[in-house]
């Protein structure tokens, strides 16, 4: 199970430390919520961030856009030093898989994200050059949201692509994810569980990385 906190819930006044003290436990991976206002209704980070966090040694960059025209950006977040970035297939349409190619051309891992009304089966044909599958158990946008199982459960259709054309596909999820419904994800095939609020309010972090895995 990889684990990859959401620095979205971390203090951004002092992110280098709010990533040791999660790395501290064994994590590797940590989910980087890029925003833009327009493809959804809140603004976070940019590439400058990344290209800072960069500079830690020993962390894999997870990067996930949420942003209109990704192609536009994609650039930048390469350059920025990001390990794997992902984005949605909402925000692309039928640029999606020359966009997938292209990360992949420059030696980052490519992953393609759908939000809670979005079928998996509009993916189906992209899955074998992907590295990665986000389902957003939430709507994207704002951290804290309560859980909707029935995106969850669009794992077990993903867990049939996954099994006949990519089986080193990871799956992971994003959104109000904590001890009850990461065991609902885990048993519905996911091998990735994001995480914000309920990894970095616990008040024993280690304990609640356990929880996950």
């Amino acid at each position: 199970m990889i684990i990859s906190p959401s620095i979205l819930s971390a203090d951004f006044a002092n992110l280098e430390s709010e990533i040791r003290k999660v790395k501290q436990f064994g994590v590797q991976w940590f989910h980087l919520d890029v925003m833009d206002g327009h493809f959804v209704p809140n603004i976070t980070i940019g590439a400058p961030v990344v290209k800072s966090l960069r500079k830690i040694e020993g962390i894999f960059l997870d990067t996930h856009l949420m942003i209109s025209n990704p192609e536009k950006y994609v650039d930048d977040f390469i350059l920025a030093g990001s390990d794997l970035i992902t984005f949605h297939v909402e925000a692309t349409e039928d640029k999606t898989l020359d966009l997938i190619k292209y990360i992949k051309s420059k030696d980052v891992k490519a992953g393609l994200s759908i939000k809670p009304n979005t079928s998996p089966e509009i993916i189906e044909k992209y899955i074998r050059e992907l590295d990665l599958v986000l389902v957003m158990t939430v709507e994207p946008g704002f951290g804290g949201q309560k859980f909707m199982q029935n995106c969850a459960e669009k794992l077990t259709k993903l867990s049939e692509y996954k099994e006949k054309y990519n089986k080193n596909l990871i799956l992971q999820v994003d959104g109000g994810i904590n001890k009850e419904t990461g065991k609902i994800c885990r048993e519905l095939g996911a091998n990735s569980l994001v995480a914000g609020n309920y990894i970095y309010k616990s008040e024993n972090i280690e304990e609640a990385l356990k929880n996950l895995s």
